[in-house]
Parts: structure tokens; C-alpha cells; sequence
């Protein structure tokens, strides 16, 4: 009896112990996920009751041509910061996985941008990226170059935006390539040294197969940090010019928040989110059987 009473007091400690995550589960995950998919049948401006509307949020959706066009504009930056933010994380991982001096503090200051406050590191680019004043346009000018419009053009803003979320998350992946570097045995580049392989084999048929595991997890968690693109072109650029800014995360805060459409908000969150797992899901399968 004495053993049944004890494992029942622990089972009670237990579900003790785990209140505070259940409860801001269902606080934090739980409702606003129910709640959600609710307001996708309903017409909601948070002022006046839930009107029903059946599907006809879905209807709007699939007629909503500026929706697709923010997606348009999430997938190119993708395309630009996905292929950019590996190359530049996985050459600085090698780089810092070899015995140099300082090796601690280059870890250290390339990880700093990713601990920074988005809006501060969003503002700091901006003042870089101004036409007349910019620190870039600026060192072009003093070099004969002609100043680039880098995010009051709609062919250099999206780019632009791409190159400063690469340097501000680039120190994330780098420690993840650091990780799997470090569990690559060291008897393989032995052996390959003997065979007389060069940097750039080893780099190609030990290095590259053995992070296979880490590079899907780093495709996926760009992508997914890709796809949630808001706090860049909200602050620098509000979505211009001429929308070529305007990611999907923005515009539907922009029909919640400024149009006060909740419902249909909603339901473009859903449809984005589909999108977004549908994607990952690819390159997942892509992935693994390069």
C-alpha cells in the first residue's frame, strides 16, 4: 500500500509540476488555434458581433490577386535568402571548425546579430540602405560606382531585404553547421588525406554527405523563418515600393490589424500555413534522397 500511495503522490507532483505548460498551452496554442478556425466561417471586425458567412472567406481568397502576389513576393525572397544564408553559414562553419586564433570570438560576434532585436537590426540597415546618406551608397559613390535605389526600387528591394535577414539569422546556422562538423569522424579526412584527396573532395564526399541530417533541418527552419517575413519590410519599407515588399505575413496583419477583416484574416493564415507545410514537406523528400 505504502508503494501504490507513493507512486500516486508522485503521478499527483507530475501533473503538478506540468500545470504551468498545459495551462499556457491552452491559453497561448490551444484557444487561439480554435478560435481561429472559427472566425474562418464568420465576418469579425472585433467591434461589432461575429456575422456567419459560411465559405465565403475561402471564396474571396481564391479571387484575392494581392494575396498571391505577397506570396510571390515571400517565394522570391526565399529563392534569394534560402541558397545565400546556407552558402555563407556552412562556409564560415567550416572555417570556424579549424584551429585559428580567436576561433571563440568570430563564434561569438557572428551569433550576435541573432540575439539583436529585429526592429533594431531592420532600422540600423535602413539608415545603410538610404539613397542619399547610406554607408553603401556612400563607399559606391567613392569607388565611381552610381548609387543603387537598394529599397525604393521595386527590382532592389526584395533583395535588399533578403541580404539583411541573411546577416542578421546567418549566426544561428552556423552554430548548427558547427554541431554536425563536429560529429563528422576525423579518421575519414585521415584516410582521405592518405588517398591524396583534395580540400575541395573532402569538402564534396565526406563534409557535405555527413551534414545531410543538419542541412534538412537548416532548409527547413529557413524556410520556415522565410515564410514568416514581417518584421523587414513592416518597419523598412511598409510593403512598397509599388507592393513589391508586401510578404505574406504582412498582408494578412494588414487585413486583421488595419482593415479590421479578423475573418478573413484568418483564413488566409490557414491557407498559408498549408502552403508552408506543403513546401517543407517537398524539400524534405528532396533532400533526403540527394
Amino acid at each position: 500500500m505504502k508503494i501504490i500511495n507513493k507512486i500516486k503522490n508522485s503521478d499527483k507532483s507530475g501533473y503538478l509540476m506540468s500545470l504551468p505548460y498545459i495551462v499556457s498551452f491552452l491559453m497561448f496554442i490551444a484557444f487561439p488555434l480554435v478560435f481561429s478556425f472559427i472566425l474562418i466561417f464568420h465576418k469579425w471586425n472585433i467591434v461589432t458581433p461575429m456575422e456567419w458567412v459560411g465559405l465565403r472567406n475561402f471564396v474571396r481568397l481564391f479571387h484575392d490577386v494581392q494575396f498571391f502576389k505577397a506570396v510571390t513576393n515571400t517565394l522570391l525572397f526565399i529563392a534569394i535568402h534560402i541558397p545565400l544564408q546556407i552558402t555563407i553559414a556552412l562556409l564560415l562553419a567550416v572555417f570556424l571548425n579549424q584551429k585559428i586564433k580567436f576561433r571563440g570570438f568570430f563564434r561569438a560576434t557572428y551569433f550576435l546579430p541573432v540575439i539583436v532585436s529585429g526592429v533594431v537590426i531592420t532600422i540600423l540597415w535602413q539608415q545603410l540602405y538610404a539613397f542619399e546618406t547610406g554607408l553603401l551608397n556612400s563607399l559606391l559613390n567613392k569607388l565611381g560606382f552610381e548609387k543603387i535605389p537598394w529599397i525604393t526600387s521595386p527590382n532592389w528591394a526584395m533583395p535588399s531585404i533578403a541580404i539583411m535577414a541573411t546577416w542578421k539569422n546567418v549566426g544561428l546556422y552556423i552554430i548548427l553547421f558547427l554541431v554536425g562538423l563536429q560529429g563528422v569522424p576525423g579518421y575519414m579526412y585521415e584516410a582521405a588525406d592518405i588517398d591524396g584527396a583534395k580540400a575541395y573532395q573532402k569538402f564534396f564526399y565526406i563534409t557535405l554527405p555527413a551534414l545531410n541530417s543538419t542541412m534538412v533541418l537548416v532548409i527547413i527552419l529557413s524556410t520556415i523563418g522565410g515564410f514568416s517575413l514581417f518584421i523587414e519590410p513592416f518597419v523598412m519599407t511598409g510593403g512598397g515600393p509599388m507592393n513589391s515588399t508586401l510578404s505574406a505575413m504582412l498582408y494578412i496583419y494588414n487585413q486583421a490589424f488595419y482593415f479590421g477583416h479578423m475573418g478573413y484574416a484568418a483564413t488566409l493564415g490557414f491557407f498559408f500555413a498549408f502552403i508552408i507545410l506543403l513546401i517543407v514537406l517537398i524539400q524534405k523528400k528532396i533532400v533526403e534522397k540527394n
